[in-house]
């Protein structure tokens, strides 16, 4: 199997190791108290189980950080995530081996020393909590703060192109909170002409006209020259919405009426359609 279908799987198991590791520790100590009975064997089933997919994390991990590794300034981030993911799977190693005495001292003549080795388990766990809260920390600034590993999964360039739409998105909503209008218009335009299928990169674009441009009626006659799906209902939705605002924003409050109205046929059990034909009526 080539290395990048085995990194493939790296964000899948990566998620039962945090489950079963952190639930193990807090089973753990739960067990000392004694009671109730069955969380001790628990306790160390997750924490062995968890263990495993540590190791498992690892090696996928390990096999997918090539790609991801040379983009510009994420190298970084990946060697620290690599570190903390390997001091995290040799600590709960020792935290299995431990569990693996304190099993065995339970069913020999050295029982006594059972409860001391299960604090030093639940101890070495609280440790190893910390270990993992910082792979994942670094593992998640690579995925949100880089947006590493975007189209390095499966080598699908649609994953690629997606990447660009959510970057050029984020930069005009960046603009927008800042006060900047006309540069978030720009932005919003961009996704718009680059993306011409996308009718939700066109909805952003129109709303942009209305919310950035102040421009009402360029904003109406963009709206018209979309079409969403028929069966998108969260897209026919926006549009008719921003439709209407868009109509009562260049003086017509009838024809916005009626779009609403005409929405609300098709989606009864919409609340803000309901509540936005309500105050348009009510000559709001």
């Amino acid at each position: 199997m080539p290395a990048m279908d085995i990194g493939y799987y790296h964000p899948l198991v990566v998620h039962f190791a945090v489950a079963l590791l952190f639930v193990g520790v807090i089973a753990r100590i739960v067990s000392l108290a004694g009671r109730p009975a069955f969380v001790g064997p628990m306790a160390a089933t997750l924490l062995i189980a968890g263990t495993l997919f540590a190791a498992v994390s690892v090696y996928t991990g390990e096999r997918a950080h090539g790609p991801i590794e040379a983009m510009p300034g994420v190298r970084p981030e990946v060697e620290a995530h690599e570190a903390w993911g390997e001091r995290t799977q040799n600590l709960f190693i020792i935290v299995t081996i431990v569990e693996l005495l304190a099993l065995l001292a339970t069913r020999t003549q050295f029982s006594k020393y059972a409860r001391p080795v299960t604090m030093a388990s639940a101890a070495i766990g609280v440790v190893g909590l910390f270990f993992l809260y910082e792979a994942g920390e670094h593992g998640g600034r690579i995925v949100y703060n880089f947006a590493g590993g975007v189209g390095t999964r499966d080598g699908d360039a649609a994953d690629v192109e997606r990447l660009a739409l959510a970057a050029v998105y984020q930069q005009g909503m960046a603009a927008r909170q800042s006060g900047t209008g006309a540069e978030a218009a720009t932005r919003f335009d961009e996704a718009a002409m680059r993306f011409p299928a996308s009718i939700d990169a066109q909805l952003i674009a129109a709303e942009s006209q209305m919310i950035d441009r102040k421009d009402p009626q360029a904003s109406l006659e963009r709206l018209r020259r979309i079409t969403p799906p028929s069966d998108n209902r969260f897209q026919r939705t926006r549009h008719g919405m921003l439709l209407a605002d868009a109509l009562n924003a260049t003086g017509q409050r009838d024809a916005a009426i009626a779009t609403l109205q005409q929405l609300q046929s098709a989606f009864p059990d919409n609340a803000r359609i309901r509540a936005r034909l309500g105050e348009l009526q009510a000559g709001r």
